[in-house]
């Protein structure tokens, strides 16, 4: 065991000892250099040298681009700029078509109108501007605008005044049976129609939705309004009960409430003033449903 340190020893030692390195003239054998080292040294030049290298390695790739030398090699900052490009030539695509679509909407709509469309036009700067050069009419403009003008399957002005494709497509309920005594007329400020019923009828919802006004006043009896889908309206006026509150929901066809005021020249027939507003605008409920 001991001469095992001792033997471990001197190797340590031997490791830090200095050796003469000396150069010779092969001639007349004389030293003309010479100089100390120890394996150690050695070991420890080596290192630097090595690290030396490293660090002047590392310098060059990141200081110069001879990693783009490189074949299939490619930095993050690369890709970065690649996707970013990528990106914005998306953008410039999907304005264009977006200013596609609306150039092509607006050129309908002037066909509609009966006016002439117009150009859209680029120019070197990549924007879209409308040129008010004419547009040559072709085959099936022609086609279109008869269509639309005249008395076929798309007639604006049938397409405007027709009431039954209103009536099948929304199909609401009569509010109460009787006979209407009163139509329609904004021009004598009437905004609704007017029914006569049997005494204490029932007046039910022309269509599903929402109460919002229910409420009693000395001119009018019992009022109830009903909020319909597609920002329709229904009043009810001259009820003698109301059955609703506001906030509830009603079925299409669903009792609301009782009808009165007593006609003086129609015995016990009872009266009911019905409106229909679309969009705030009252409209002729006989376009929406088919009384009988």
């Amino acid at each position: 065991m001991r001469n095992s340190f001792r033997w471990i020893a001197d190797r340590w030692r031997s490791f830090f000892r200095k050796r003469r390195l000396s150069m010779r003239n092969a001639t007349d054998n004389q030293e003309e250099w010479h100089t100390h080292i120890s394996p150690a040294g050695i070991f420890a030049a080596f290192v630097a040298f090595v690290l030396l290298i490293f660090v002047l390695v590392l310098t060059f790739v990141a200081y110069s681009p001879v990693l783009e030398l490189l074949p299939g090699y490619r930095s993050e900052a690369d890709k970065s700029r690649e996707n970013i490009i990528r990106n914005i030539m998306r953008l410039d695509s999907m304005e264009r078509m977006m200013n596609d679509m609306l150039t092509y909407n607006h050129n309908i709509a002037l066909i509609m109108e009966g006016k002439t469309p117009v150009v859209a036009s680029r120019t070197q700067s990549d924007s879209l501007r409308i040129d008010k050069r004419l547009v040559a009419p072709n085959a099936e403009d022609s086609v279109l605008r008869a269509q639309m003008e005249g008395d076929g399957a798309y007639s604006l002005e049938r397409s405007v005044n027709a009431r039954p494709p209103m009536r099948e497509a929304i199909e609401m309920a009569t509010p109460v049976e009787g006979i209407i005594t009163e139509r329609f007329d904004l021009k004598q400020g009437r905004f609704g129609i007017s029914i006569a019923a049997a005494p204490e009828a029932q007046v039910a919802s022309a269509d599903e939705g929402t109460v919002v006004l229910s409420l009693w006043t000395p001119e009018t009896g019992y009022i109830i309004e009903v909020q319909h889908a597609g920002n329709l309206l229904s009043v009810y006026r001259n009820l003698s009960q109301s059955l609703v509150t506001p906030g509830q929901r009603v079925r299409r066809g669903e009792v609301i409430g009782t009808n009165t005021e007593a006609l003086a020249d129609a015995g016990d027939a009872k009266i009911l003033t019905f409106e229909l507003w679309n969009n705030g605008k009252p409209v002729d409920p006989e376009g929406y449903i088919v009384f009988r």
